[in-house]
């Protein structure tokens, strides 16, 4: 009986160049970047970043102080919400089209629409929008909702091209009518992966949107804004705390739903 391993597949040019190509990158980047690590090591760049950080203590903890930190908490947690609830139920409609169920052209068309919306970056769509919706977090809303849309909508469309399609095609070959059989077998197929996938977006929306703050759009990043410029340090800890516990309070709730939908 032989035992002997399979021998190792043959290694391609240009996959030894695509390497190479990829470690000199990395080395250029080195190279041309200037990067002062002596000077960051450096005694005094170490005491001042000491002193810079002791002013953070105390963090302020007065009782009027932390109401308006749990309101904003709150619009910043709502931002995301509303953020990734409407990304989510226009990306399911544009994932059709993107996924080829309404001929080349749509797809090509939807899929292109879809890198214009996730190239773009929440910032700039923030900046964009409060000119027209002004300050506050309706602008930080919709920067979200539409970034997301780019994301979660080539998702989708992944996600359905990936189904199998022996459960729809067999509804479809017994009468029934193409919509019927998506919903019935593709879409309950397909739904949990984009449930996950809907749930990862909301984790980095919250820290989206806990920055989108910074342009104006409201919240915790608004915040922390506003006592930064004036130096206030203590009041800026007790903000970065807030957006330190409110991320991991909503990863843990996240990865405990995709736990739960995945058994």
């Amino acid at each position: 009986m032989n035992l002997q391993p399979p021998a190792p597949p043959a290694v391609r040019w240009s996959t030894v160049l695509l390497f190479a190509g990829l470690v000199l990158l990395v080395l250029a980047s080195f190279y041309t970047l200037p990067l002062k690590w002596r000077e960051f090591f450096a005694p005094e760049a170490m005491r001042t970043s000491i002193e810079f950080l002791r002013g953070f203590s105390p963090p302020e903890m007065g009782a009027g102080f932390l109401g308006k930190l749990g309101l904003a908490t709150f619009e910043t947690l709502a931002m995301s919400a509303i953020g990734t609830l409407l990304a989510a139920f226009f990306s399911l409609l544009l994932s059709l089209p993107a996924s080829g169920r309404c001929g080349v052209t749509a797809r090509l068309a939807t899929r292109s629409a879809l890198n214009v919306l996730r190239s773009i970056p929440e910032l700039v769509w923030a900046s964009i929008l409060l000119i027209a919706a002004g300050l506050g977090p309706f602008a930080g809303t919709l920067a979200l909702a539409l970034h997301t849309v780019g994301v979660l909508g080539r998702l989708f469309a992944d996600a359905l091209e990936n189904c199998p399609p022996l459960a729809e095609a067999s509804l479809r070959i017994n009468g029934v009518h193409p919509v019927a059989a998506f919903l019935y077998a593709t879409l309950p197929q397909s739904s949990p992966q984009m449930m996950s996938y809907t749930l990862y977006r909301w984790e980095n929306n919250i820290r989206a949107a806990a920055i989108l703050g910074v342009v104006g759009a409201g919240g915790l990043g608004q915040m922390l804004k506003y006592h930064l410029s004036l130096f206030q340090m203590q009041q800026a800890a007790s903000v970065i705390i807030a957006m330190l516990l409110m991320v991991a309070a909503v990863d843990a709730a996240s990865f405990g739903l995709r736990r739960a939908m995945t058994r």
